[in-house]
């Protein structure tokens, strides 16, 4: 029977009914995970960063249409292998959910969608389209994570370079000072819009344009590499059109203009480059060998069987959630400042502590400040509970200090061994410096950042995330909050010692506080 395919010998194959099958499950899927899909597009619709999602699908659905005449000469065969990695990845976008992660949530729901066609059709129909199903990822929106990274890489290059045409610069943080006046780095100089774009498409043009693997994975790299490097020199070229002309170019929209032509043509000699090592298609699409083709009769009924196995793992953890919301009691009590903490802590006035951290959409929140013998220490808590996508602890829109805020800037970060009464933990440090007109410029804050998990401290995101899906799946919820203490920046050491021994004394206190809630659920 080599090189024949039941199709040629007249007799029925498994195709239409696995596709029937696959359809059903992708759309059953969609309809199951539909907070996440919709947020998915919600996030295509919001952020220029990821537009680009709109066209992943259809592209990817091309790629395989391309590939229809070597599909046609085979036979899906389910793949056990397959279901199992479906049960985890349902698995992931359970905690991921639990978590309010959106990007691990939404990876597992498009890993789903991409099992589902080795776990019904098998490892040879999988290997033909592997390509097609793997571009499906560049839709789901990360990226992002990497902004604070590449803001800092673009600042480092900027000042050196700047340094290096003989101009002195003063910096601070993500802020520097020429002669010509200020710059700062901010989201749109990170270059990160200009990373997810290049890669994407870098990664279609090797596919469609080599046939070796190594050429392929040169070009991706290359795609990677080219675009973090042109944003380097497009802050440099903007800062010292700004410089050279008296700041009268390069200082408002034009700067944007200038950053996205500059990009443009960058990206455009990359192809042209990239084009000239080119490999013709080797053989025709059709083309296949086969040897062997199991019976009909018999892949048949393991379709049944796997669309019955999938149906059932993809189901699960919908379900699984809504058992655990629907036993969560969601009304809790608003934190209650106190007028006094230990030691002779008083509330007082906030003066020139005037700050608030950039927490959005907690349950509820306070702010208070307190002073003993002479000195002054701001707290801020921001409790959440029955956390979802659009009001979380941990989240990417939830910072001390935003990029645009009009009072204060980051000039510091750092983190910090610090003694919570009996136990000691990791802060986050943060220097900030007054933006405000009419007040001291010298006007500075030390603020120390830890997140309160149900109990438990840490200042670090992903266990601050992990514990809370933890809790979640042991029936404890998910309640969370922020400590945010503060204090004026003086004389070297002087404000980390406050605050050292404010948090020492106080915290059993503070734990109180943003225990009481839970206690009178």
């Amino acid at each position: 029977m080599t090189g024949m395919t039941l199709a040629a010998r007249g007799k029925p194959v498994s195709w239409p009914l696995a596709l029937t099958l696959l359809l059903a499950l992708l759309a059953l899927t969609v309809q199951l995970y539909w907070n996440t899909a919709s947020a998915i597009v919600l996030t295509w619709m919001r952020s220029e960063t990821f537009t680009h999602g709109f066209l992943v699908p259809p592209i990817s659905a091309w790629l395989i249409w391309r590939q229809r005449e070597v599909l046609r000469a085979m036979t899906p065969v389910p793949g056990n292998w397959a279901t199992l990695a479906l049960a985890g990845a349902a698995l992931v976008w359970l905690l991921g959910d639990l978590a309010a992660v959106n990007a691990l949530a939404q990876l597992a729901f498009v890993s789903m969608l991409v099992l589902l066609v080795p776990a019904l059709m098998g490892f040879e129909v999988t290997r033909a389209i592997i390509f097609p199903l793997a571009f499906l990822f560049f839709a789901v929106p990360v990226g992002e994570f990497a902004m604070p990274q590449l803001m800092e890489w673009t600042a480092d290059f900027t000042v050196q370079a700047l340094r290096l045409s003989g101009i002195p610069v003063y910096r601070e943080g993500l802020q520097f000072v020429i002669p010509s006046g200020n710059w700062s780095v901010v989201e749109a100089c990170s270059g990160v819009r200009y990373l997810i774009a290049s890669v994407t498409v870098g990664t279609l043009f090797a596919y469609l344009n080599y046939q070796s693997t190594r050429r392929r994975v040169l070009f991706v790299i290359v795609s990677f590499m080219v675009p973090v490097l042109a944003n380097w020199l497009r802050a440099y070229i903007i800062v010292m059109l700004g410089h050279l002309s008296g700041n009268k170019l390069a200082t408002g929209v034009d700067h944007l203009i200038y950053g996205w032509a500059f990009f443009g043509v960058v990206i455009m000699l990359m192809f042209m480059i990239g084009a000239r090592w080119a490999e013709p298609v080797q053989a025709p699409l059709g083309q296949t060998n086969r040897s062997f083709t199991p019976s009909s009769t018999g892949v048949t009924g393991k379709l049944w069987v796997s669309a019955l196995l999938c149906l059932l793992l993809i189901a699960l953890p919908p379900v699984a959630l809504w058992k655990m919301e629907s036993r969560q009691d969601r009304a809790v009590a608003p934190l209650v400042a106190p007028t006094a903490l230990g030691v002779d802590w008083l509330s007082v006035e906030s003066g020139e502590l005037d700050f608030k951290p950039s927490f959005q959409n907690p349950t509820s929140e306070i702010s208070s400040q307190f002073a003993n013998q002479g000195k002054q220490v701001g707290v801020y808590l921001a409790h959440y509970h029955d956390q979802k996508y659009d009001r979380k602890l941990v989240s990417s829109t939830n910072d001390l200090v935003g990029s645009k805020d009009p009072k204060w800037v980051v000039v510091r970060r750092e983190s910090r061994k610090v003694d919570f009464g009996s136990q000691q933990e990791t802060v986050r440090a943060v220097e900030l410096r007054s933006l405000v007109s009419g007040t001291s410029p010298e006007l500075r804050l030390e603020v120390w950042q830890i997140y309160w998990i149900n109990g438990t401290l840490t200042s670090s995101d992903y266990l601050a995330k992990a514990y809370s899906a933890i809790d979640r799946l042991l029936g404890r919820g998910d309640d969370s909050a922020v400590i945010v203490v503060y204090t004026v920046k003086g004389q070297t050491g002087v404000a980390q010692a406050t605050l050292q021994s404010f948090l020492a004394g106080n915290y059993q206190q503070i734990n109180a506080v943003l225990a009481a809630p839970l206690r009178q659920k």
